[in-house]
């Protein structure tokens, strides 16, 4: 993409250096914008109003860029480099929007819902998600998909049992981050290793002290809750009537889990994110064609093989609706397709056009260079760390940036403190992975809310992963444990 600058359009002089009182106003803008639009719609304010919010305030950030000597096309080129930093994301959303689609009809997900109700013990339910989700996080190193395949189906199998599906929400989202952080498969790990030049397995091996104890911590309170809280409104009756209308409307088998050990494996032999879910989603398709085929054709309007066909391009583009009598099946299954993140895509576009007008203003960089100037301490340090990743993943809309651009402002502020860059490391990924999922604009939060229906406000006071994970890193900053020193660079290997 070409970026427009005004250092190369021939003007004579270079734009003055933003204040904090620069930076600071269109933030303010924002929160208020935001918090009024919660005000007004509440878990709605995700469907139209944030978006709004975010697009007026990066039209602030362009005149006060534009005030201090950005011309619009330098301005307008920053939004534009923003939005084609999550072109990838925005790709991978809608080939899980295709693919949710596909595999219901292949029966793969209401087959997953089925075994998983009879397996799945309502005390146990919430610890059990949390640690399905971190194996298979860890196996293929990516929450996004891990969320969008088995998070699916274990909100669908809370649903069935009568479970909180906020609760849910937040154990898939503290598994699934859990192996996405652990995993040298996981792109956000690589990123965050390469940003403060460390190797990826010494910094794994250096998140142990934080990761472990804070997902022990969450899968604590997840069990405590399963065993003390309303353990499900569902009766037996209940299942045994859901189970029936699941075998009613399609063939339950272990077939139909086929297209989910596909995209396990291909995940597992690294192959890209996009490829993996496009080409599971269209072997869901072929699935259904061959064991789903008058549901296939049911969907698509008509009889005969062309039908089936077009109820297989269908569940793609507009996912599955379900005719079931049965109410809370009807309302499991109708889901999916790649027009059930568009308002997602809309969000993320929104965010990314604010976060980057806000860094090519100089914006981002004044506010990291203000923190810097009053840190003192080795805890102020990590926690400046942890509260600028946090800030970046609701300035900029992405954890990328959030793990980018601290780690390369807080890398000679780590060495002067004679702390080696394993510590900023793990810091980055303690607060920039981990917080992003907690911002409803932000990329994942807004991929996760899209993907399991759960509000992001909802269901983030149970993602306890993400929450306890950066407390623990700016408490053992403060206590000094566990801060690895620069003199142990070569015992570190």
């Amino acid at each position: 993409m070409t970026q427009t600058s005004s250092s190369h359009t021939g003007s004579k002089s270079e734009p003055r250096a933003p204040s904090l009182l620069d930076a600071l106003i269109p933030l303010a803008i924002l929160i208020a914008l935001l918090s009024l639009s919660v005000y007004f719609y509440g878990a709605d304010s995700s469907y139209g109003p944030n978006q709004i919010a975010l697009l007026l305030c990066a039209g602030v950030v362009a005149l006060m860029g534009m005030k201090n000597g950005h011309s619009w096309n330098d301005m307008e080129g920053g939004m534009l480099h923003g939005i084609g930093l999550v072109f990838g994301a925005i790709l991978i959303l809608l080939a899980v929007g295709a693919l949710i689609g596909s595999w219901i009809l292949a029966g793969t997900v209401p087959s997953m819902i089925y075994y998983g109700v009879q397996i799945l013990s309502p005390q146990w339910f919430y610890a059990a998600s949390c640690i399905i989700c971190a194996i298979v996080g860890l196996s293929i190193g990516s929450s996004w998909t891990t969320a969008g395949t088995l998070g699916v189906a274990l909100i669908g199998i809370a649903g069935a049992l009568g479970l909180d599906p906020a609760i849910t929400a937040g154990a898939v989202i503290s598994g699934a981050y859990f192996g996405d952080k652990m995993s040298p498969l996981s792109d956000t790990t690589n990123v965050a290793a390469a940003v403060t030049s460390n190797d990826l397995f010494l910094h794994i091996r250096h998140m142990l002290w934080t990761t472990m104890p804070a997902f022990f911590a969450a899968l604590a309170i997840f069990s405590v809750i399963g065993l003390t809280a309303d353990t499900g409104t569902a009766s037996a009756t209940d299942i045994e009537q859901l189970l029936t209308a699941l075998k009613g409307e399609f063939n339950i088998s272990i077939v139909s889990l086929l297209p989910l050990a596909l995209l396990l494996f291909m995940a597992w032999r690294k192959v890209p994110a996009y490829p993996t879910l496009i080409i599971g989603a269209l072997v869901g398709c072929a699935i259904a064609l061959i064991f789903e085929p008058e549901t296939a054709r049911r969907l698509g309007g008509g009889e005969g093989a062309m039908a089936g066909l077009k109820g297989a391009w269908y569940a793609l583009f507009d996912g599955y609706k379900s005719t079931s009598s049965n109410e809370s099946v009807a309302e499991l299954l109708s889901k999916g397709g790649m027009s059930s993140m568009l308002n997602t895509v809309w969000l993320i576009i929104s965010a990314m056009a604010f976060g980057g007008a806000m860094e090519r203003a100089g914006f981002l960089q004044v506010i990291v260079d203000w923190t810097l100037s009053r840190v003192k301490t080795v805890g102020g340090l990590v926690t400046s760390t942890v509260l600028t990743c946090f800030g970046m993943n609701a300035a900029a809309g992405d954890q990328y940036m959030a793990i980018i651009i601290p780690g390369r402002m807080f890398r000679e502020a780590f060495a002067d403190k004679g702390l080696h860059g394993l510590n900023l490391s793990r810091t980055l990924e303690d607060s920039g992975t981990i917080t992003s999922v907690l911002i409803p604009w932000n990329t994942c939060g807004a991929f996760m809310s899209g993907t399991l229906g759960i509000a992001t406000f909802t269901y983030a006071p149970y993602a306890l992963f993400n929450l306890i994970c950066p407390l623990l890193a700016i408490a053992y900053g403060w206590f000094h444990f566990k801060q690895m020193p620069l003199s142990a660079a070569a015992s570190a290997r």
